[in-house]
C-alpha cells in the first residue's frame, strides 16, 4: 500500500540562489506533525507503507529547472511538486484562501473579499493539484488531502480514480451555517461537494464536525444519520479526530545541550521574574492584542506584581503582504510600546518582544523557562502551541491559561480556562496562575500530560488512516459492502433452507474456515445484569465442537471483560476478544495480549458523570471495565428513557472529544472506550492472517456491525434480530444462532460429508 499526502506546501522548502536549487526544511504544524507520523511508519498502516507528498515547493521554479527540481524531490525526499505561477499562487494563497476562506472560516466575515477572480483561480488551482497527483498515483493507493487550500480535490479526484480511497482533513475550524452562508451560493455549494468526494473527512472537534454536517443538510439537502451522509451513491462519513504532537519530543530531557545552553542565556535576561509566555504567529484570529491589553490590566490591577512579572511576547512572520496583517503588527508594535512606556522602570521591562521564527531547541528552551503560557485566540482549529508547553513541562509545574475558543481546550479542561475578549478574565487567570502552588500545577499538567502521551500526532494519523482503511475494502478476497448509510436502508434476508443449504455446501468445501461470533444478545439472550448472562453447557459445547473440526477458526469477539470469557469459554480452543478488541487471546495461548497501548486514567473523570445520569433513570446502571465504562438501560423504561439517553450521548461527547474517546450504541447500552477501538478492527485481524474460503459474522448490535463492514462481500454475515443491517442474512435470535451452529458440526450436517479434497468455491456464493 502506498499513501499520497497531499497539500498546499510540501515539507521542504526549494530555492534558486545563481542557478544552483537548494532544499530545507518547512514549517508548520501540519508539516512537523505529518512528518513524525511519516518517520514512525517503519512498516505499518496495513504492511509496508511507502509514501509520497505532494505540494507546492515554496517558490515559482523557473521552466529551465522544473526537471531538476521534480527529480531531487522524488530522490530524496518521496515528494512530487505541483508548479505555480507567481500570479496564480498569490491569487489562490494570498487571495481566496487567506482573504475569503481564514477570515471567513475563523469567525471574521468583515474581513473576507469575495473577489470572483480568487474563486476561479481556486478551481483551477485545484484541478493543477488533481492532475499533479493523477501523474504519480498508482492503483491500490490512498491519498490523504489536508486542509482548506484543497475543499474541492477530494471531488475532482474520485471522478478520476473512483477505486482510490480518499480521505480529507481540515486543519482550521469549520463555522456555523449562519457563517458558512456567506459564501455566495454557488461557491459554498462547490465546497461542500468538494468535500464529499471523500470517504472519511476529519475535523479538530465534534462542534466542527457538526457545523459542517448542518451545512449539509441545511444547504445541500442530505439527509445525515449519525455522521454519514445519505443519496451520494458512496458512503461519507464526518468524524473528529483531535491532532496531536510528537509528546516524546517535547518531553525527553536527552539530547538537550542546545536547550540548556539557550535556557542558561535567559537566565540574566529573566532576573529571577515570573515569566508569562506568549507565542504565536502573527495573524488576527490569534487574539494577540487582546490578550496585551488583559496583561496591561493585570498590571493595573495588581500593582504588587510590578517589577516581579515578565511577558514574553514572541511573535512569528507571517503572510506580511496581507494587508491586514501589515495593520496587526504596527497595532501590537504600538501597544508593547504603551504598556512598556506606562509600567516600565530602569531595570524592568514589562514586555520582551521579539519579530522572529524561533527553532525547536530555543523554543523548547523558552517553554521550560516560563512559569506560565498565555494562549487566547479568538478562534483556532486546535492550537498545538498549548499541548507543546505543557508537554515540554518535564517537571509537570507550569500553568497553562487557555482559551476556550481554541479547539485544543477539550483535552486541556485543567488549563485556566478564559473568554480571550474579556481583559479581566485573562487578568484575573494571570494572578491565579502566578499564585498557583506547585503540587496543583504537577496535580493538572499530570493528568494533561497523560493524555497528550496517549492521543500523540502518530495516534491521530493512524486513527484516521484506520477508519479511511476499512471503507477502502482493505479485507481479504473482494471489499466488503458499502458501509454507513446502507445500515439505515437494507433489511438482511432470513436465513432461509435454500440459505442454509448453500451454507453448509460452502462450509464442507472450505480449507480454512473463520466464524465469528458476538456474545450478548447473539450466543446468549439479553439478561437484566451482564453477570447474569452465563451461557449454558450446550453454548460451551457446541463451540468446543466447532473449534476440534480441522481447518476452523472460532472467534468471540465480544465486549465483556476478558476474566468472564476466560471463566466461561478458556480452554476450549476458541480465540477469544473481549472489550470489543482492546484484549485478545489466541487459541493455545496462556496469555491475554494488549492490542495496543491504551490508558484508563479518564474513567475516574466519567465515571461519576454516568453514575449521576444512573441516579436520574430507576433501571440504568454502570458496569466498569478495564479499559471501558458502559451504561445500560435495559431495564429502564422506554419512554422515561429516551430523553435522558439523548442527554448522557450530548454529555458524554464532549467527554469523549477530551479524553480521545469513543461511543458504541449496542443493545440497549452505551459504552465508552478509547478511540480507534472496534469490532471490526479485531476482526480484521484474523481476515488479514489467512486467505480463508469460509467466512461467518454473527452479531445483534450497532458494535457488530463495524465487524460486518469489512468482511468479504461473499461472507455469511448474520444479523441477530430484526432492525436494518449490514448484515446479508438475519436470525431471530440465540436459539436460532444455537442451532445454526449446532448444524455444522459433522454429524448434524449431511452436506458435511462432502469429501474435504474438494476445490474450494469461495466467492461463488
Amino acid at each position: 500500500m502506498r499513501l499520497l499526502v497531499v497539500s498546499n506546501r510540501l515539507p521542504v522548502n526549494v530555492s534558486v540562489a545563481d542557478g544552483q536549487v537548494r532544499f530545507t526544511q518547512s514549517t508548520g504544524g501540519l508539516v512537523s506533525g505529518l512528518s513524525s507520523y511519516l518517520d514512525s511508519l517503519g512498516g505499518s498502516v496495513s504492511g509496508d507503507v511507502e509514501y509520497v507528498w505532494i505540494g507546492w515547493p515554496g517558490l515559482t521554479v523557473p521552466e529551465s529547472l522544473q526537471e531538476e527540481v521534480t527529480s531531487r524531490l522524488h530522490a530524496d525526499f518521496r515528494a512530487h511538486p505541483v508548479f505555480l505561477t507567481e500570479e496564480a499562487m498569490d491569487k489562490f494563497y494570498h487571495g481566496f484562501c487567506n482573504e475569503i476562506i481564514w477570515p471567513l472560516f475563523h469567525y471574521f466575515p468583515s474581513y473576507a473579499k469575495y473577489e470572483s477572480d480568487y474563486w476561479q483561480n481556486y478551481r483551477e488551482v485545484n484541478g493543477l493539484f488533481r492532475d499533479a497527483v493523477l501523474a504519480v498515483a498508482e492503483p491500490g493507493d490512498i491519498i490523504w488531502v489536508h486542509d482548506y487550500h484543497l475543499m474541492l480535490l477530494p471531488k475532482l479526484l474520485s471522478e478520476e480514480l473512483p477505486e482510490t480511497p480518499v480521505g480529507f482533513f481540515l486543519h482550521i475550524p469549520f463555522p456555523s451555517y449562519e457563517i458558512f452562508r456567506l459564501l455566495p451560493t454557488d461557491w459554498g455549494n462547490k465546497i461542500l461537494k468538494g468535500l464529499l468526494g471523500s470517504r472519511l473527512i476529519g475535523f479538530h472537534t465534534q462542534d466542527y464536525t457538526q457545523h459542517f454536517l448542518d451545512c449539509v443538510r441545511i444547504q445541500l439537502g442530505l439527509d445525515v444519520v449519525e455522521g454519514w451522509i445519505r443519496d451520494l451513491g458512496h458512503p461519507v462519513q464526518a468524524a473528529s479526530f483531535p491532532m496531536g504532537i510528537d509528546f516524546a519530543r517535547f518531553n525527553s530531557p536527552a539530547g538537550l545541550a542546545d536547550v540548556e545552553k539557550y535556557q542558561a542565556s535567559l537566565d540574566p535576561i529573566l532576573g529571577g521574574l515570573k515569566t508569562v509566555l506568549s507565542i504565536d504567529r502573527l495573524d488576527y484570529s490569534k487574539g494577540i492584542v487582546h490578550r496585551l491589553r488583559g496583561y496591561a490590566l493585570f498590571l493595573e490591577k495588581y500593582p504588587e506584581w510590578l517589577g516581579k512579572v515578565v511577558l514574553l511576547l514572541i511573535v512569528v512572520p507571517s503572510r506580511i503582504g496581507v494587508g491586514h496583517y501589515r495593520l496587526l503588527k504596527r497595532e501590537i508594535d504600538e501597544t508593547v510600546g504603551r504598556i512598556n512606556g506606562r509600567f516600565g522602570k530602569i531595570g524592568w521591562t514589562p514586555i520582551i518582544y521579539q519579530y522572529k521564527f524561533l527553532p525547536f531547541e530555543p523554543l523548547l528552551a523558552m517553554y521550560r523557562s516560563s512559569d506560565v503560557a498565555l494562549i487566547t485566540p479568538l478562534r483556532d482549529g486546535m492550537n498545538l502551541i498549548a499541548k507543546e508547553y505543557i508537554s515540554a513541562r518535564a517537571d509537570r509545574t507550569g500553568v497553562l491559561i487557555l482559551s476556550h475558543l481554541a479547539g485544543a481546550v477539550k483535552e486541556a479542561s485543567e488549563a485556566l480556562i478564559i473568554n480571550p475578549n474579556s481583559p479581566e478574565e485573562i487578568a484575573a487567570a494571570l494572578k491565579e496562575a502566578l499564585m498557583m502552588p506547585a503540587e496543583e500545577q504537577i496535580r493538572r499538567n499530570t493528568l494533561m500530560q497523560e493524555r497528550f502521551r496517549s492521543h500523540n500526532v502518530v495516534q491521530w494519523s493512524g486513527n484516521f488512516l484506520q477508519r479511511l482503511l476499512p471503507e477502502a475494502g482493505v479485507s481479504v478476497g473482494e471489499s466488503g459492502r458499502s458501509p454507513g448509510p446502507d445500515i439505515l436502508e437494507s433489511r438482511p434476508h432470513g436465513l432461509n433452507q435454500s440459505a442454509k443449504a448453500k451454507l453448509f455446501q460452502n462450509y464442507a468445501r472450505a480449507r480454512r474456515r473463520l466464524i465469528l461470533l458476538d456474545y450478548d444478545g447473539t450466543l446468549v439472550p439479553l439478561a437484566a445484569k451482564p453477570e447474569l448472562a452465563i451461557p449454558e453447557a450446550e453454548v460451551a459445547e457446541t463451540l468446543s465442537g466447532l473449534t476440534s473440526v480441522p481447518g476452523n477458526d472460532v472467534v468471540v469477539v465480544s465486549g465483556r471483560e476478558r476474566t468472564l470469557l476466560d471463566e466461561w469459554f478458556g480452554g476450549r480452543g476458541l480465540s477469544l476478544v473481549a472489550e470489543h478488541g482492546i484484549w485478545a487471546k489466541e487459541k493455545g495461548a496462556d496469555a491475554w495480549r494488549l492490542t495496543s497501548d491504551y490508558s484508563n486514567v479518564w474513567q475516574s473523570k466519567i465515571k461519576p458523570v454516568l453514575l449521576g445520569l444512573s441516579q436520574r433513570l430507576p433501571g440504568t446502571f454502570v458496569e466498569e471495565k478495564e479499559y471501558g465504562l458502559a451504561w445500560h438501560y435495559r431495564m429502564a423504561r422506554p419512554k422515561e428513557a429516551e430523553n435522558l439517553i439523548l442527554k448522557v450521548g450530548k454529555t458524554l461527547q464532549h467527554l469523549a472529544e477530551r479524553w480521545q474517546l469513543e461511543l458504541l450504541q449496542g443493545n440497549r447500552v452505551i459504552e465508552v472506550i478509547p478511540k480507534g477501538v472496534d469490532k471490526g478492527k479485531a476482526a480484521l485481524e484474523w481476515l488479514q492472517r489467512v486467505n480463508y474460503d469460509f467466512v461467518m459474522a454473527i452479531g445483534d448490535d450497532e458494535t457488530d456491525e463495524r465487524m460486518f463492514r469489512i468482511l468479504p462481500a461473499w461472507a455469511y454475515s448474520v444479523k441477530v434480530g430484526e432492525g436494518h443491517s449490514l448484515a446479508r442474512f438475519a436470525v431471530a435470535g440465540p436459539a436460532e444462532v444455537l442451532a445454526l451452529l449446532r448444524s455444522l458440526e459433522p454429524e448434524r450436517s449431511e452436506e458435511s460429508q462432502t469429501p474435504q479434497k474438494m476445490q474450494p468455491e469461495a466467492g461463488t456464493f
